[in-house]
């Protein structure tokens, strides 16, 4: 950049250009594992960052201009998306409907203590597999509060047995 040129203001390198919101960082490792082929192909080294907003179509943006669109992923975005399947932990597949149905069933859910266990054992890849590439328990967590009002409970009405897993990819 010459001297005469102004920097983009540090805000600017951060937000979606679509949006204007701040996006997460993500490495590169994320969006090859995340991204169509082709998509994929075109990629080139940046400063990427993962846009957040439900509504935004950007998947991925760098400070550059360059975007990748939700339509370019090979799976669905649980953020983004609004019909089931709602993905929620891309490591073992749990989505927003087995977390619904466990807290219909027996008012609370295992989904989270399920993940934490093969998350303590090494066996979750968040950083490559969750298209924002980071751990997946903060929205798992928000999905159960979140099935929890929508379905209240009576008092005292027996536990049903937990979904048995999710679908592994």
């Amino acid at each position: 950049m010459n001297a005469s040129s102004p920097e983009p203001a540090r805000s600017q390198l951060r937000n979606c250009p679509r949006c204007g919101d701040t996006g997460r960082p993500v490495g590169e490792r994320t969006l090859r594992a995340i991204l169509k082929p082709e998509a994929a192909a075109a990629l080139r080294p940046d400063d990427w960052r993962f846009c957040r907003t439900p509504t935004c179509d950007v998947l991925y943006f760098a400070p550059g201009g360059a975007v990748f669109e939700k339509r370019e992923a090979v799976t669905r975005i649980g953020i983004k998306e609004t019909e089931d399947p709602i993905p929620l932990c891309y490591c073992f597949g749990f989505s927003r409907a087995d977390v619904r149905s466990e807290v219909a069933n027996a008012g609370d859910s295992t989904v989270p203590a399920r993940i934490a266990a093969e998350v303590k054992a090494h066996r979750c890849a968040c950083p490559i597999k969750n298209p924002s590439g980071a751990c997946c328990l903060g929205e798992v967590n928000k999905a159960v509060q979140e099935a929890k009002q929508a379905v209240p409970r009576a008092a005292g009405e027996a536990a049903a047995a937990p979904v048995t897993g999710g679908a592994r990819r």
